[in-house]
């Protein structure tokens, strides 16, 4: 059985049992000591100890596998006067397409009308953690202490340095290609224990996903089917449509080989909810498997699992509209354009990591003029779309990293077309294959 069919089938499996162990642990028919036997050593004691030890296994690699891909990438570029067209592209593209996003997703709840008919009773206070002002986001994106920013995980920071001492190799002569050199092993020993990782994935996503379905259980979604179900359709809407259509315009590539290679990536992503612990496979996944250069696919990758958060805008889109409904507050074409500007200015400054879209949704609720509780509402859910608006997340990575890697002839569309493409790169890298 390939790997990805293994994590799809622990997906499968996780969601059923913890599913199973929902109905069991609140089921009056078992014994009390039972349900706390099941709750305590199996729920919160080997779930949990297995789904953390997972998690924290893939946040282990983020900070080095970024670090030295960027310096990998900007070395090789150093000298083309690249890099800077090629940020550009990256920037413009992700904030198009959280753009995009945002506005599908407005519109389409408009049509839906999801909140429509919904009480009120029981909406608890929310308190907001309020959100960093922007002139602090851009001051904070230059490190003042690199150490400090690779200890805390400050991943903005950690791309600037990367890409300044890139740049300085690429300029430093002799030495500078000893470093290179370096780094290039390096990142070869990385992307290995990338590879041993994902080995043991499987039961990393199934103890993850068992926990959580046990903990919330299958009634959280049916309580707000029609909110849950408009946020599911606008995701597959722009995961499907929207990004194929950018590929296929912009990158004259057929959209189906990247939708069948992401699955694995989509599987991590689901599973963790975190578009910065789902990376390593992200940026693993774009070079070896969607043919994407180093160069290329080291900028655009960490750049995008920090501020390309379209999964998170459609989210705040129709929590938006559904908030507006249950109050019965009208959203005007004013409101429409501040809901617009303010969620994709916001991914800027969000976090790649679980529910942070609830910090920035209430900044965004406040620039319409909504009551910040209303989050209240939707909290219950939020989970569980969490991990669906991830997969988009990272999805829209790898599809602008195709894009800006095809534009700069960084790209190698054998790879892309390859089926195998993954046993076909480390043959290739290895001399074996032409």
């Amino acid at each position: 059985m390939s790997l990805t069919n293994k994590i799809l089938l622990a997906m499968v499996a996780g969601i059923l049992l913890g599913s199973i162990l929902n109905l069991l642990v609140n089921a009056d028919a078992l014994a009390l000591q039972h349900r706390q036997w099941v709750d305590t050593y199996v729920i919160d004691g080997l779930f949990e100890v297995v789904g953390r030890i997972f998690v924290a296994s893939l946040k282990l690699l983020v900070v080095p596998l970024v670090l030295v891909s960027l310096i990998c990438g900007s070395a090789s570029l150093g000298d083309s006067a690249r890099m800077g067209p090629i940020a550009g592209k990256t920037l413009a593209l992700y904030l198009a397409t959280t753009a995009i996003a945002i506005t599908l997703a407005l519109l389409v709840a408009s049509l839906v009308s999801p909140g429509a008919g919904i009480e009120m009773q029981g909406v608890a206070a929310f308190e907001p953690t309020p959100p960093p002002p922007l002139k602090e986001v851009l001051v904070n994106i230059f490190p003042s202490n690199p150490v400090q920013a690779m200890a805390e995980g400050n991943m903005l920071q950690i791309i600037v340095f990367a890409l300044l001492f890139g740049y300085a190799i690429s300029h430093a002569g002799e030495a500078g290609r000893r470093l290179a050199a370096f780094f290039n092993d390096l990142d070869a020993a990385i992307m290995k224990m990338v590879e041993i990782l994902m080995a043991l994935a499987p039961w990393g996503v199934f103890a993850l996903l068992a926990r959580l379905f046990a903990n919330l259980g299958l009634s959280a979604i049916l309580d707000l089917a029609a909110y849950v179900l408009t946020v599911l359709g606008v995701l597959l809407l722009h995961a499907l449509a929207v990004y194929s259509l950018l590929l296929s315009i912009l990158g004259r590539l057929s959209p189906r080989m990247l939708l069948r290679k992401m699955r694995p990536v989509w599987a991590f992503a689901f599973s963790t909810a975190s578009s910065g612990a789902t990376l390593p496979v992200t940026l693993r996944t774009v070079e070896k498997k969607l043919g994407v250069h180093n160069s290329v696919a080291g900028f655009t990758v960490p750049l995008g699992a920090t501020i390309n958060m379209d999964g998170t805008a459609i989210m705040q889109g129709v929590a938006t509209v559904f908030i507006a409904q249950v109050y019965g507050v009208e959203l005007g074409l004013a409101e429409f354009l501040t809901v617009i500007l303010t969620a994709t200015l916001a991914s800027i400054g969000t976090a790649a990591v679980p529910g942070v879209g609830l910090i920035t949704l209430a900044m965004v609720l406040e620039q319409a003029g909504l009551p910040v509780e209303g989050i209240a509402l939707i909290i219950g859910v939020d989970r569980i779309l969490d991990m669906v608006r991830t997969a988009v997340n990272v999805t829209g990575d790898a599809t602008v990293s195709v894009i800006v890697a095809r534009s700069e002839q960084q790209f190698d569309s054998a790879i892309y077309d390859d089926p195998r493409a993954d046993t076909a790169a480390a043959a290739r890298s290895a001399g074996a294959i032409p």
